[in-house]
């Protein structure tokens, strides 16, 4: 009998584990190509879909994949490529629904870009602050949004695959949110200041 069990508890994981990977769409986007990753834009109609999405978390099979290491090595090129300039990019700007930003680290020493697997924000001190924005995929554009200039995020380190609590203040705070935004499918002009 606990033979038995044993191979059904083995089936199950076998069969959770390769639901569990990249599909065959994301893969093919992160592997394929070189460099710089394509910026969806609000201003297409099928990238604003991507935009306006709920991205999903990654598992530890897909976090240590290649398809993990090329995706951040391709978001951190494609922000800081002088063509998009940008302090922060989240997976749904390349066209991939996962919950994984990369934000340059103000509050850092060479203020460093880092890359951050299944990020939530967890907590917010104080009050919301107005400051001025723009994004990427809202080209030409900017406006004026409140936000929390002390925060806590969760994230799951790729070195640990624990998750990971780390306070965040300052302008850095805000890009972690804008970012973050993106993951559940909204854009800053969705919550900007129009007094």
């Amino acid at each position: 009998m606990k033979k038995y069990l044993l191979v059904i508890m083995a089936a199950v994981g076998v069969m959770s584990c390769s639901a569990d990977r990249w599909t065959e769409e994301e893969s093919k986007l992160i592997m394929e190509g070189e460099g710089l990753m394509r910026v969806l834009t609000v201003d297409e109609q099928a990238d604003s879909l991507v935009l306006r999405s709920l991205s999903r978390n990654m598992n530890e099979h897909e976090l240590c994949a290649p398809e993990y290491a090329r995706l951040a090595s391709r978001m951190v090129a494609t922000v800081t490529d002088p063509s998009q300039d940008g302090v922060g990019i989240a997976g749904p700007q390349v066209g991939v629904l996962r919950r994984i930003v990369a934000v340059q680290r103000f509050d850092k020493e060479g203020e460093p870009f880092e890359v951050y697997p299944n990020i939530r924000i967890t907590e917010f001190r104080g009050e919301p602050e107005p400051g001025p924005e723009g994004c990427l995929s809202v080209p030409g554009r900017r406006g004026k949004v409140h936000r929390w200039k002390d925060i806590d995020i969760t994230y799951t380190s790729p070195a640990t695959l624990r998750d990971t609590v780390e306070r965040i203040q300052g302008f850095t705070a805000v890009i972690f949110q804008h970012e973050c935004d993106h993951l559940d499918g909204i854009i800053y002009t969705d919550i900007i200041d129009l007094q």
